[in-house]
């Protein structure tokens, strides 16, 4: 199959290509949901192609801070519902990065569906506070506690399998990593729907801060 990067249609401005594999190191909060179908097809921004295929598994929400990557440091905030059919993998169905190359990017090394805009992160105590925001609007906001007791993490115990379709082609991604969790909760949860998947109603099954992260995306394979 032909790599990546003779994929890129010839209309599209990179403004710094980057091609698989990636090798990314930072921080990251993972929260872990089991969404029932109707919430998914009711609030989880499915494209055309998704709906009435949800086939369940677990739902992802995730905040990462990636301080070193091949197109230098951004941050990301995404959603995964769960599983699809036809082939019973994960898809990212709404993604927001604070930087425009990590979108351009994105879509063509794994046909990931990134949007740019402004995010910030910031710490006080044990407390973070993460905001989405587009001008005076506030797309996403939240506060994030976590815990004291370190225990390791992986893309083992936690997997990640993605399928996006993207300009008619299907990506098919399985990144793995590492790293060092604390225990975290969620709280003053503002979404607007507008932007976000409200996630208001539901309840996370678990949630983990992850220190020190390494994160491997390979070359995607795909089909057209």
């Amino acid at each position: 199959m032909p790599e990546n990067h003779q994929i890129v249609r010839s209309d599209l401005k990179l403004y710094k290509q980057a091609p698989a594999p990636w090798k990314l190191q930072g921080e990251g909060i993972i929260l872990i949901y089991k969404f029932s179908r109707n919430w998914v097809e009711t609030y989880g921004n499915l494209p055309e192609h998704l709906k009435g295929k949800f086939i369940g598994g677990l739902g992802y929400l995730m905040f990462l801070n990636y301080q070193s990557s091949p197109i230098g440091p951004y941050k990301e905030l995404l959603v995964i519902p769960g599983k699809f059919a036809p082939y019973g993998k994960q898809t990212i169905t709404k993604i927001y990065v604070s930087s425009e190359v990590s979108a351009q990017n994105g879509h063509v090394n794994w046909g990931i569906p990134k949007e740019t805009l402004p995010i910030s992160w910031d710490k006080s105590g044990g407390t973070e506070l993460i905001q989405v925001k587009d001008g005076e609007n506030t797309a996403f906001s939240c506060e994030v506690s976590t815990g004291k007791i370190p225990f390791p993490l992986s893309t083992s115990f936690l997997p990640i399998d993605l399928h996006q379709l993207w300009d008619g082609v299907d990506f098919f991604t399985r990144p793995s990593g590492h790293g060092w969790g604390k225990f975290a909760k969620i709280k003053n949860l503002q979404i607007d729907s507008s932007y976000f998947p409200d996630l208001s109603s539901q309840k996370p099954l678990f949630g983990a801060k992850i220190n020190s992260f390494q994160i491997n995306f390979p070359e995607a394979t795909y089909a057209l």
